[in-house]
């Protein structure tokens, strides 16, 4: 398929109903990953409603996806003025993948914030910073997405991880694509998981994600900030801001997720 836009696009078939292509460029070995599968969803929310933005939206993740054909419906909850919400599943083989409830609403790109708490410690410049090469195999969602990790969350890779739940990283689409709400779906779920710096490993199923766009990101960089609080009895929550490259809060998320299963 094609690049972000593309491979998340979706075609209305009837009131409240939609089709979508999931491409397996954006999962690891098995699994698609599940921000990718919310800008779908939110493709289908935003089409069939009256607002731009997806304002907030909270994800319940049922199975998992698989590349291929996907239904999407968009069930209207509430229609409003400034705020609408509605209900849309993603189903495979006529069976639930991903439930979630949207609200969109409109930002205005030009709003100035009242008032703002402290950013986060500033990471090296991208430069600084470590990558993949993106070169050689197809590596799924690897190749699609351009990251630069802070080095010192990365020492996990080496077997010597920092101790406590954090990531962080430099986030782009590898092919050009100005960041909007739908990209800061993909943002919010992009990081490695924050509990492999903890020494733990495998594959760590996300439950249930809950985020929020705070502003209309400007072009460039994305700066995504993750950690935890608590890792206990085989769970983890997983909190992650992304900063745009104004120095901007524009997302706000917090997961729940498995540690080291590898089915849900």
């Amino acid at each position: 398929m094609g690049g972000f836009g593309e491979s998340t696009a979706v075609r209305r078939r009837g009131d409240g109903r939609y089709q979508a292509e999931i491409d397996g460029n954006y999962g690891f070995a098995e699994a698609i990953n599940g921000g990718y599968l919310m800008a779908v969803l939110l493709r289908a929310a935003i089409d069939a409603g009256a607002h731009p933005d997806p304002v907030a939206t909270s994800a319940n993740f049922l199975r998992v996806a698989r590349p291929g054909p996907a239904e999407i419906l968009v069930e209207p909850r509430k229609g409003g003025r400034t705020t609408a919400v509605a209900r849309v599943t993603l189903l495979q083989d006529d069976l639930p993948v991903v439930d979630a409830q949207v609200s969109t609403g409109a930002l205005d790109a030009d709003a100035i914030a009242a008032w703002s708490g402290p950013p986060p410690p500033p990471m090296p410049p991208v430069d600084g910073c470590l990558t993949f090469d993106a070169g050689g195999e197809n590596r799924g969602f690897a190749d699609q997405v351009d990251m630069r990790f802070d080095p010192a969350t990365m020492g996990w890779l080496d077997g010597q991880p920092a101790g406590s739940p954090q990531m962080r990283a430099y986030f782009r689409t590898r092919e050009p694509y100005r960041p909007d709400g739908i990209l800061l779906a993909l943002a919010v779920d992009a990081l490695p998981p924050v509990v492999l710096n903890t020494g733990a490993g495998g594959w760590a199923p996300t439950v249930e994600l809950t985020w929020h766009m705070r502003s209309v990101p400007a072009p460039g960089w994305l700066a995504l900030h993750g950690s935890g609080r608590l890792v206990s009895d085989g769970w983890f929550d997983e909190e992650v801001e992304v900063w745009d490259a104004a120095g901007r809060l524009v997302a706000q998320s917090r997961q729940l997720a498995r540690i080291g299963r590898t089915e849900r």
